[in-house]
């Protein structure tokens, strides 16, 4: 990997702001910056002035994303963004979302201080709650931006019975506006992201481009059974609602290996949540509960597997002898293709600065899938140690984000040039 300091942005500071903002965290819980907490307003008040330190014209829409603008020379040219979000999960990392904020912050004070003067204007934004919230939902100011924040949505309510739509007010947004896309004059989306994963560090390849977002289906499973003496009940008799949670388990797992074994994509499923009733040693369960988490880059190969579930789950039911009460979708996104043109621009610049690339796909959900439906979107990864993240532990070398930096950066060039907008 080329140095830190032969890069065109300055690694050094990047890191330095990166490790400031770390700082801003819930002191017993590192790192911590719940969105919409005194701790994560606290962290966009000193984004904010990073901004504006920076020559940025900073403002809040009203998705509630924070917004530092560098207005270009070509008042007819749309608006190249990037940026990625500085919430955190709980005891998450300092990388997470907030090296890719910094680093879109880079790259702008790189091209100020470097002379280049952008045709497109040029804005970093800090997304509004990207991780899940207490709202129950999550990319909250990415959803807003494109018009898929729903009124429903807006009516969720936290612990303390304060609506979504509040929360938005309450950091500065306006969510009583927000009915259908935001933005029109968008021309390219771009975000650096930790690749949460190991493929980058095991290959030892520099860049992962993206090619494509995950969509994610969720779906809740429950067996009933009957709850009897787990002493004095004859297997032969029991209607164990358990034994078919535990065979859904294995087929599932079996079913997931065999669809991503055919190399057709990303794809992966997970039974996360197992809930047994009464759960107590000496009973037969008389019920569990199951929600597994599905992820595909195809469509065609999620339907395929969600009727395998349907199939198989009320097959197993009868076999153990209980019923399959209730099979539901909790929730469904679409899969999101990278656009072509900007990866191969991430790519060019890339390999231009002598960093080995790989394309890569997106297990995890991102603020770029939404950003998709506005605009031509890309990401890039970059290798974090071991593929640990949203923990305290998750790390990415400095000279790494540098790297990422700089490839966007000299994407953001190519496209500024390029004039297609």
């Amino acid at each position: 990997m080329a140095a830190i300091r032969n890069l065109p942005v300055d690694g050094q500071r990047l890191w330095d702001d990166l490790m400031r903002l770390a700082e801003i965290t819930d002191p017993d819980m590192p790192y911590t910056r719940r969105s919409f907490s005194p701790r994560f307003l606290e962290g966009r008040s000193w984004l904010a002035k990073r901004f504006q330190d920076a020559g940025l014209k900073v403002s809040i829409d009203p998705a509630g994303n924070l917004i530092g603008r560098l207005t270009g020379s070509d008042a007819n040219a749309k608006t190249i963004v990037i940026g990625s979000h500085s919430d955190t999960v709980p005891s998450g990392g300092r990388f997470d979302g907030a090296a890719g904020v910094i680093a879109a912050l880079e790259i702008v004070r790189a091209m100020r201080e470097s002379g280049f003067k952008p045709a497109h204007s040029i804005e970093v934004i800090d997304f509004l709650a990207e991780e899940p919230s207490e709202y129950g939902l999550s990319c909250v100011g990415s959803r807003g931006l494109s018009g898929k924040l729903s009124d429903e949505m807006k009516s969720y309510n936290n612990a303390g019975g304060e609506r979504l739509d509040q929360a938005i007010a309450r950091v500065g947004g306006n969510a009583a506006v927000l009915d259908g896309p935001m933005r029109d004059d968008i021309a390219a989306f771009f975000e650096l992201h930790i690749e949460q994963g190991i493929v980058l560090e095991q290959s030892g390849m520099d860049i992962g481009i993206v090619s494509g977002i995950a969509g994610i289906t969720r779906l809740e499973i429950v067996f009933s059974g009957s709850a009897d003496h787990a002493g004095t009940t004859p297997m032969h008799l029991r209607r164990d609602a358990s034994v078919a949670a535990a065979e859904v388990i294995s087929a599932i797992a079996r079913e997931a290996r065999r669809i991503a074994a055919r190399g057709e994509g990303h794809f992966v499923a997970t039974t996360g949540v197992i809930e047994v009733s009464p759960n107590a040693a000496n009973v037969v369960p008389r019920e569990v509960r199951m929600i597994v988490d599905a992820r595909s880059e195809n469509r065609q190969t999620m339907e395929a597997f969600v009727r395998f579930v349907d199939a198989s789950t009320l097959q197993i039911a009868q076999e153990a002898r209980v019923e399959r009460t209730r099979f539901v979708r909790l929730s469904d996104t679409m899969p999101v293709a990278c656009d072509e043109r900007l990866r191969a621009l991430l790519n060019e610049s890339a390999q231009t600065l002598g960093f080995a690339t790989m394309p890569l796909a997106s297990g995890a959900g991102h603020d770029a899938a939404f950003m998709a439906q506005l605009a031509p979107a890309a990401m890039v990864f970059i290798p974090c140690k071991d593929g640990k993240s949203h923990t305290p532990e998750e790390w990415a070398e400095p000279e790494a984000i540098a790297a990422g930096a700089a490839v966007i950066l000299a994407a953001v060039q190519r496209f500024d040039a390029d004039g297609r907008s």
